[in-house]
């Protein structure tokens, strides 16, 4: 079995430790699995869409069972058929969310680790930094770098004044000091060079051109270790901390909450010793292996992920373990796409992709904005009652603490463009988080055919069936499909470069788009970014590098 990722001290010093066990225990979101059948649901648990943090800290008043009441079932997304027929076994899966961890694999193949937190060289040292800084003034700095005066600046004054003097205090400050920020300014007559902590109310002051060297990639790419937090949430800490909108970052896909996960995040323009100097002042995230390079990341780059996951309170034989185990190894399981992808709340996130795709953008925010049943965050119910009453987006944006939730984003756009241009607004959520809306309609469809399939032909190829050769899909023929395995079966997810199966279940497709409002040959939208080219999703997947552990009625494995 292979170790999980070694835990940074900052994150994993408190482990063990009383008030770690009450972080980590089974009252929070415990899930309790169904039969074991390798395809009743993926591996991972339900994320929640995006909310609001009052602060920093996470706040897990509400329990998973209660944000569920009145949410979605595995039947209400597709989720309807198994792998195999065999009784199966039920545990507890999360009971601690160190239970559940989850490593990337990127795009080169390679499983993504936190295993180093130096700062990348730069092509060349800016010459005699260390020179044009006194004692006292470094004395100074330090102090205002280690949050000890966070609200208050160091002022230089330049007596020599050059531009050349200027740049190399500048770059002395920001190479010595990450974290701080610097600006110029005239005072009677004399120039002050003026530092100030980039997690300070002083860095909103007026806005400066950060140098930026030419022969470094535009993109810091960096490897975040998160415990407890879902991805966005991450994000909205990090850009908070670095003042930044959170549609800077890019990453290739979302990772569960109650886990420990590591994935690769892309940044524009910001160095990694910034970065590197948030490591001081997170909580339960981590952030290393920095690098420069010339893109961003893009959702689903990724080739996939690598699972070590503990299910406790095992309730079956050991044969019956046994033989669920041995299914998913040789088998496989049905790739669904799991409950995350359509949130946790009454609300699901596939009603707001369709109505987006249906170009309803008064659904659009009826749906994100509107009194939902079920357990939320007071502040978010307050700002839901405030809307109902009063549809007045200001109002309603004063309930939230924090505006970095998609309820306050779109509140701040229909405030800044109103109620007419509502295309404008929504585009004030981050562009990841707005193509979700319509991944997850994608998504639901997609199970829903999925699950049609298998009911009618079982798990074997036939005629009309849709293989791969290359990135081009290819209509199997009855003579083909005896050569072929459900391994190599795909469904599309619609969109205007896609085909369809030929059988019967591929026109299902029309019907059910129909049925919603949407015209299968016309899934170019007005709006590019919500324009659906579609792809091609296997069937059934067989994890690489399946083993497990038995001990004291738990088990151990590992999924790759």
């Amino acid at each position: 079995m292979a170790e999980s990722e070694p835990v940074p001290a900052q994150i994993g010093e408190k482990r063990g430790c009383p008030e770690d066990e009450q972080e980590d225990t089974p009252s929070k979101k415990p899930r309790v699995e169904k039969d074991h059948k390798n395809g009743g649901h993926s591996l991972k648990d339900e994320e929640e869409e995006p909310e609001c943090e009052a602060g920093d800290r996470e706040e897990d008043g509400e329990t998973f069972a209660d944000m569920m009441k009145h949410g979605l079932t595995e039947l209400d997304v597709g989720i309807l058929k198994y792998v195999s027929d065999h009784k199966g076994f039920s545990g507890i899966l999360k009971e601690r969310y160190s239970d559940f961890v989850v490593h990337e694999i990127n795009k080169q193949g390679k499983i993504v680790h936190l295993d180093d937190l130096s700062i990348p060289a730069e092509p060349q040292e800016p010459p005699q930094e260390s020179d044009v800084l006194t004692e006292e003034q470094k004395k100074q700095l330090g102090e205002l770098q280690l949050f000890k005066n966070k609200e208050d600046n160091v002022s230089i004054e330049v007596m020599d004044d050059t531009k050349e003097k200027r740049t190399l205090v500048h770059k002395a400050i920001k190479t010595q000091f990450p974290g701080l920020e610097t600006k110029t300014e005239e005072r009677d007559g004399r120039k002050f060079i003026v530092a100030y902590h980039a997690a300070g109310k002083k860095a909103l002051a007026a806005p400066r051109k950060h140098f930026w060297p030419k022969n470094r990639g535009s993109f810091c790419h960096f490897v975040l270790y998160k415990e407890n937090k879902d991805t966005m949430d991450a994000i909205n800490v990090l850009s908070k901390f670095l003042r930044l909108r959170p549609n800077m970052f890019s990453y290739m896909g979302t990772k569960d909450k109650r886990a420990i996960t590591v994935q690769e995040i892309a940044v524009l323009k910001i160095t990694a010793e910034r970065l590197a100097h948030l490591n001081k002042c997170l909580m339960n995230l981590k952030l290393g292996n920095f690098c420069y390079k010339n893109h961003p990341l893009k959702l689903g780059e990724l080739q996939g992920n690598h699972f070590t996951v503990v299910i406790r309170n095992i309730s079956g034989t050991d044969e019956q373990v046994h033989q669920a185990l041995t299914s998913l190894k040789q088998t496989g399981f049905i790739n669904y796409y799991g409950m995350q992808r359509f949130g946790t709340t009454a609300v699901p996130t596939q009603q707001v992709g369709r109505a987006i795709l249906r170009n309803d953008w008064k659904e659009v925010v009826d749906l994100i904005l509107k009194p939902r049943p079920g357990a939320e965050k007071e502040f978010l119910v307050r700002c839901r009652e405030e809307w109902a009453k009063t549809q007045d987006p200001e109002a309603a944006l004063k309930k939230l603490p924090n505006k970095r939730c998609v309820e306050g984003q779109l509140l701040r756009g229909l405030s800044m463009y109103g109620k007419k241009n509502i295309v404008t607004a929504f585009g004030l959520i981050p562009r990841n988080n707005r193509l979700m809306y319509i991944h997850s309609y994608q998504s639901v469809v997609w199970n829903t055919m999925v699950s049609r399939r298998i009911e009618a032909f079982g798990l074997k190829a036939v005629e009309g069936d849709l293989v791969l050769k290359g990135t081009t899909a290819h209509v199997l023929s009855a003579e083909e499909a005896e050569n072929r395995s459900i391994h190599d079966i795909v469904m599309p997810l619609p969109g205007f470069d896609v085909i369809y199966p030929s059988h019967h279940v591929g026109k299902g497709y029309r019907e059910l788009l129909t049925a919603d409002g949407l015209d299968i040959d016309n899934m170019r939208h007005k709006v590019k970014d919500y324009s659906l080219a579609g792809a091609y999703r296997r069937i059934i997947i067989r994890p690489s590098d399946v083993s497990w552990l038995e001990a004291l009625n738990t088990t151990f494995f590992l999924k790759k």
